[in-house]
């Protein structure tokens, strides 16, 4: 197995602390994202903070201005609940045809997605959003539609800074827990069922936290423009 080299590993570790910075809250939306100063807090040189930023980009969480520089991205409220919306969509496609064709083996992966899951605290709870995401991300994969997959890894990714609003952790593995007894009877329509009251509960608690003023202006910026 080939080596990693040292550039690869401090670029992935910038891009996890970012991420993580990003999704908490503790970087605000529209906040530039200095390089220099970035490499310089984690003593490092501009290239990998240049290579982790290009691909939070690409997740959609920070925004490349021509001329301009680095920024943690805006998110009006009308692109949040088109997100949702989208989620609702995909998620709804993926079980139902995940339902028909799911196997053993991935039924078995989905059951130990939250099996070390510590409880509220923020470490145990950031690492848990990471388990959301891989969870329904298995759910698209056993759909056999690697771009629906994909496209739906790539919406929790935008959406990971408003899920860490929900602190759900308990109620949510009680809902996946109804997914997975779901598609091991193959039951279509409990499945689906199961899979939009999380969606519904979710949407819910996320559009209730980001509507209050602090909520709105944590995480989308200036409600001005909306």
């Amino acid at each position: 197995m080939p080596r990693s080299r040292p550039g690869d590993t401090s670029k992935n570790l910038i891009y996890k602390d970012l991420r993580r910075s990003i999704g908490t809250g503790q970087r605000k939306p529209g906040e530039r994202l200095d390089l220099e100063a970035l490499a310089r807090s984690y003593g490092t040189s501009i290239t990998p903070v240049r290579d982790a930023l290009q691909m939070l980009s690409q997740e959609g969480l920070v925004t490349i201005k021509p001329r301009s520089g680095y920024f943690v991205t805006h998110v009006t409220l009308k692109q949040l609940r088109d997100m949702l919306e989208l989620r609702e969509i995909l998620e709804v496609a993926s079980i139902e045809r995940a339902v028909v064709l799911i196997t053993e083996e991935q039924l078995g992966q989905l059951e130990h997605v939250h099996a070390d899951y510590a409880g509220e605290d923020d470490e145990s709870y950031e690492r848990y959003m990471a388990e959301n995401r891989h969870f329904h991300y298995l759910i698209a994969e056993a759909s056999g539609n690697d771009e629906l997959a994909q496209t739906l890894g790539r919406l929790h990714d935008r959406l990971i800074r408003f899920m860490v609003l929900c602190r759900v952790g308990e109620t949510l593995e009680r809902r996946h827990a109804l997914v997975i007894e779901a598609l091991r009877t193959r039951d279509v329509a409990i499945a689906r069922q199961a899979m939009l009251d999380e969606i519904n509960e979710t949407r819910e608690t996320i559009l209730e936290h980001v509507i209050q003023e602090e909520g709105a202006f944590w995480h989308l910026g200036n409600r001005a423009s909306e």
